[in-house]
């Protein structure tokens, strides 16, 4: 079932009817959507995307909400419960095991057979269950309870990754792509900001060590607050864009971009970012993970000031997903990528060797740097897929699941050789993402280009239409028909 092929052929693309993206954003598409049909949404403008992009924002802000919560709830289970750094990196690995299991079977066929609405209900009320789970796991205290409990909030929150990212990549003109989950991700990272912040003055600050009761109301208050948004994504405005959407989209495109269709054991730059993507989280949330401990180490502060730290180091995050947004105006995403990928390697190193507070800041421009490079990745890992878009998003997502490997090895070198020296690990998985942007910018250049340059959701004002969609393309060629019709008959003239 789960493998069961959803693309469309070309041929069944090209055949049908296709709709307008009028007709995309007034068909609500409430119960499912068939991933081979038409929608008419290949061809959105900004101003018909910029709601649903509004809602679906909300989920990347929850989502990282619970990331930022992890890592510093990480600290915390150490010093509650006596747990070694290895083992409470038994938290990411139960949180991001989950991306293994569901982005490839069960989320990534509900987003193909389902479409995108019924993704997003089904993973806030997984990850809903999840966020119960954590009352009991705390009133028994059980380490294993926790796990467990995180396994279903990976669940929920996969699910919505699944969905969320490619929607929020193909929801309006293509060429905007890179920019509208730059900054979608921004809201995200401002969650990861604000989550370390509340944590600081709740889970630390002057409560027993032993104290984990403030978790479980914590957990609650978000339960309900995603049943909730789950009620207002069933009667949202979020239009559908089918697999077969983006195969047109792409045929349109071929000329600047060079497209030709392929069958997905070709895709290889989809290959490549899924490994460097899976290398990449894996490193991050290794930093994450040791972040606190590792300011405790290198500047000799409580882990209340250490949790500040990483505060300000989600900061710098979160303005650095604001920049590079910023700058994918003017700059290409590929550039981009490959400077804020150096910057990471430059200041990981680093900051392996240096001591004090100025170790704290190398780690904190290591994040600072790695805002961008996710949804980067993401983007431009998938451009040219075509029909094979959602089946690709959701191999990229299951990736995150390098999370459930690096933060245990960190844990395990930093038990042995201190947090400074365990730097080394993610160190060698950021060495494996860089050689993506370096393989982007060389053997890719011209097709990401002419991603860029295609006009494909804008408004022509000669022919007052959106460009790509069918009511234009109808003008336009009634145009030509007319233009064709009035030289024939001059030459008739004339002869």
């Amino acid at each position: 079932m789960f493998f069961k092929k959803e693309e469309p052929e070309i041929s069944e693309v090209l055949d049908q009817r296709r709709p307008s993206n009028v007709e995309a954003i007034n068909k609500q598409h409430r119960m499912s959507v068939s991933n081979k049909g038409l929608t008419g949404a290949s061809a959105l403008t900004v101003r018909q995307s910029i709601l649903p992009i509004t809602l679906v924002t909300i989920l990347f802000f929850l989502w990282g909400f619970a990331y930022g919560l992890l890592d510093v709830l990480n600290a915390k289970f150490q010093n509650s419960l006596n747990i070694t750094a290895a083992k409470a990196g038994g938290l990411q690995g139960a949180y991001f095991g989950a991306y293994l299991i569901g982005p490839p079977t069960y989320s990534g066929w509900l987003v193909r057979k389902f479409g995108y609405r019924w993704t997003f209900i089904t993973g806030l009320c997984i990850y809903g269950v999840g966020a119960l789970m954590f009352w009991p796991s705390a009133v028994k205290r059980s380490f294993g309870g926790f796990c467990g409990s995180l396994f279903i909030v990976g669940s929920g929150l996969s699910t919505l990754e699944t969905s969320a990212n490619p929607f929020i990549a193909t929801c309006g003109p293509p060429r905007l792509s890179e920019f509208r989950l730059e900054l979608s991700q921004s809201f995200q990272a401002i969650g990861s900001v604000m989550a370390p912040l509340l944590a600081s003055r709740v889970f630390f600050n002057n409560t027993d060590p032993k104290d984990l009761s403030k978790v479980q109301w914590t957990y609650l208050g978000i339960a309900v607050f995603v049943f909730l948004l789950a009620i207002v994504f069933f009667f949202a405005p979020i239009p559908e864009v089918t697999d077969a959407d983006m195969a047109l989209q792409a045929e349109q495109s071929a000329g600047l971009t060079g497209y030709v269709d392929k069958p997905m054991r070709k895709q290889y730059k989809l290959f490549f970012g899924v490994a460097a993507q899976f290398c990449y989280v894996g490193a991050q949330v290794g930093v994450a993970a040791q972040f606190i401990k590792y300011s405790v180490e290198s500047a000799k502060i409580s882990d209340a000031a250490g949790s500040d730290r990483y505060a300000i180091a989600q900061g710098l995050f979160a303005i650095g997903r604001f920049v590079a947004a910023g700058g994918m105006m003017v700059v290409k995403p590929r550039w981009i990528l490959m400077i804020f990928m150096s910057g990471v390697m430059i200041f990981i190193a680093a900051s392996m060797g240096a001591e004090g507070e100025a170790g704290v800041a190398t780690l904190t421009l290591v994040l600072f740097f790695e805002s961008c490079v996710f949804p980067t990745i993401f983007t431009l890992a998938i451009r040219g897929l075509g029909r094979h878009t959602k089946r690709g998003s959701s191999w990229i997502v299951a990736s995150v699941s390098g999370g459930a490997l690096f933060p245990s090895l960190t844990g395990l070198v930093a038990d042995h050789k201190g947090y400074h020296i365990a730097m080394c690990v993610p160190l060698v998985g950021f060495f494996v993402a860089f050689a993506f942007p370096i393989y982007l910018n060389t053997v890719c250049a011209k097709e990401l280009d002419g991603f860029r340059e295609t006009k494909i959701g804008y408004h022509d004002k000669e022919l007052d239409g959106t460009i790509g969609d069918v009511v234009y393309e109808e003008r336009r060629a009634s145009i030509v028909h007319e233009e064709k019709g009035i030289h024939a008959s001059e030459y008739e003239i004339k002869s």
